[in-house]
């Protein structure tokens, strides 16, 4: 929207678009799934496919488990927080308050080394699964911060073209 008197265009609100897409529910839903499987494969499967593994891949299977257990954390902090003000348990300032406090860690820029392509395909799945949403989140995060631009069509490439021909046809 533009502001009639500045010219400056209103930033857009991410939570209530979000919300509205249904975007925030599917994103809800698909961390806290994310934290289950990958507790269950840590207590379960990947327990005992560790025990197979080489000194160096133990070594870097229990730095990623620790890793990902962390960042999912920190996403479960986020989403809560998150899902509280959706629901009006608490105010939108009350969860950047308590946002502020949940710290990112970064993602390895570069992974491998020895061990690493020994572990569990398994493990390599759930990583890559948790850098996914980690990413998302961490952008959704920025955006709400007012730290990014969101784009306007989530991403989705369709509906950027579907915007162009409706603003090209006047629709």
């Amino acid at each position: 929207m533009d502001d009639n008197i500045t010219g400056k265009k209103d930033a857009v609100a991410l939570t209530p678009r979000l919300l509205a897409s249904g975007g925030f529910d599917l994103l809800y839903r698909e961390g806290m799934s994310l934290i289950e499987e990958v507790a269950a494969y840590l207590d379960g499967n990947g327990r005992a496919e560790s025990q197979n593994l080489s000194r160096e891949a133990s070594f870097v299977y229990a730095t990623e488990s620790m890793r990902m257990t962390t960042r999912l954390m920190q996403i479960a902090s986020w989403l809560l927080l998150q899902r509280a003000v959706n629901e009006g348990e608490i105010s939108a300032d009350q969860a950047r308050a308590e946002k502020s406090k949940v710290k990112f860690s970064t993602l390895p820029s570069d992974r491998g080394g020895p061990g690493w392509d020994e572990l569990p395909e398994r493990m390599h799945a759930l990583i890559e699964k948790g850098d996914r949403l980690f990413t998302r989140v961490v952008k959704f995060d920025r955006i709400e911060r007012g730290e990014e631009k969101p784009d306007p069509n989530g991403g989705n490439a369709v509906a950027a073209q579907l915007d162009k021909l409706k603003a090209a046809f006047g629709g």
